[in-house]
């Protein structure tokens, strides 16, 4: 495993940073107060988007691509440490059509979409001319496991008919959101893992109702974390995606490249955290002296550095793995990374909150936004407790080719 970054991504990462530097930060004041004004979305992200095609920084994301696709085809690895830098302002990967749940719907289409729906959504997607929205998670099941969805996707001739309600759907509240991809059962009674589908559910379709964006934290992001009901929504059966019985595979397909984008941009939310208390404590006195002369801050900066580079490096094995064996092969270092990128994110942000005192629980710093999606990504693609019990099973059934070896190191009572 060799994790330096190649000449290529070396220069893709300062062209990456330069765009950041030169067009994102100054813009951050601005899209607070558009956001604020109710401008969404903001005045200057398509001009953003633009520019940022033209300088071939485009559908990064994705590792292969058609001929007629534009972006990189940069591998898992390759890709991370760019979502790193973009993750430092929460929209910037929007600017480079690198935003979820817009990527790994992309995955979805351009792994499994026919030559029609790949025209209809794929490439409109690709082009960043739509955004599109995953309709998984339900109110009233823990749909963490997709077994317990209960929305019916019921064949009804030449269509299919869609009935159901979903939450925390991200980007349901954008306005240029014309795309679901609703993921129920086709098949309640079958085999647990064969009775889900996904099915494509333009966003205009009768019966589909947006009902509330739903704060998380008490913050609203204007593209939404939504609450949709889904009532007698009638759609070709030609928008089925795969086959019936196919949703269950397809959304694990689905989340191992998703779980690298979120842990590498969560590492970059955490990065800049880290220099935000950097740069607080060297210019900050209390009782005469600096805070970082104080020496619990000084471990506080110790620690977050550690835990960032830990989480770094077995974030880039695990893509790396992902590009070697695919992303069943990594399932286990997949559900490491969930586990544990969120908390070391929260923890380092909160340490910073600390040493700005009551200024970073305000909007002056963007701490308690960086705050609130490190906590929220405990939740996000499976909560920790779901990938804490694969961690533990893989293990356990890994041991049973030497169980029982441990015993020569025991020493037995005299």
């Amino acid at each position: 495993m060799e994790f330096s970054y190649s000449p290529k991504v070396e220069a893709l990462r300062q062209k990456v940073r330069d765009f950041m530097d030169q067009h994102i930060v100054p813009r951050i004041g601005q899209w607070h107060q558009e956001v604020a004004a109710g401008t969404y979305p903001v005045s200057f992200m398509d001009d953003l988007k633009a520019l940022a095609k033209s300088e071939g920084l485009w559908n990064l994301f994705l590792p292969s691509l058609h001929a007629d696709e534009p972006g990189m085809g940069l591998s898992n690895l390759e890709y991370a440490p760019l979502a790193e830098i973009m993750g430092r302002v929460h929209w910037a990967s929007e600017v480079f059509n690198c935003n979820a749940p817009d990527t790994g719907n992309m995955e979805l289409l351009h792994m499994f979409a026919t030559p029609e729906q790949r025209e209809r959504w794929l490439l409109p997607l690709l082009h960043g001319e739509i955004r599109s929205a995953f309709a998984m998670t339900e109110p009233d099941v823990p749909s963490s496991d997709a077994a317990n969805i209960q929305t019916l996707i019921r064949r009804d001739g030449d269509d299919y008919v869609i009935n159901g309600r979903k939450w925390f759907i991200t980007n349901a509240s954008h306005p240029n959101c014309k795309l679901l991809i609703v993921m129920g059962k086709t098949d309640p009674d079958g085999e647990a893992h064969r009775q889900q589908s996904m099915i494509l559910v333009p966003f205009d379709t009768p019966g589909v109702e947006l009902l509330r964006n739903i704060p998380v934290l008490n913050h609203i992001a204007p593209e939404g974390h939504s609450e949709l009901l889904l009532k007698n929504v009638r759609v070709p059966a030609s928008n089925l995606l795969g086959g019936e019985g196919d949703g269950f595979m397809m959304a694990q397909a689905r989340l191992g490249p998703g779980r690298i984008h979120h842990c590498m941009r969560s590492i970059g939310m955490a990065e800049l955290a880290l220099e935000l208390m950097v740069e607080r404590a060297q210019e900050r006195k209390t009782f005469g002296r600096y805070l970082h002369q104080y020496a619990n801050v000084g471990d506080w900066i110790a620690q977050s550095r550690i835990e960032i580079e830990q989480a770094r490096l077995l974030v880039l094995k695990t893509a790396w793995l992902i590009d070697e064996v695919g992303a069943k092969g990594a399932r286990k270092e997949i559900s490491m990374i969930k586990a544990i990128v969120p908390r070391m994110h929260a923890q380092v942000v909160d340490r910073a909150i600390q040493v700005f005192g009551a200024m970073g629980l305000t909007p002056d710093t963007p701490l308690a936004d960086l705050y609130t999606s490190g906590r929220a990504l405990r939740f996000a693609d499976g909560p920790d407790e779901v990938h804490l019990k694969t961690i533990a099973k893989l293990e356990l059934a890994a041991s049973q080719e030497r169980r029982g070896a441990t015993a020569a190191y025991l020493t037995p009572p005299h």
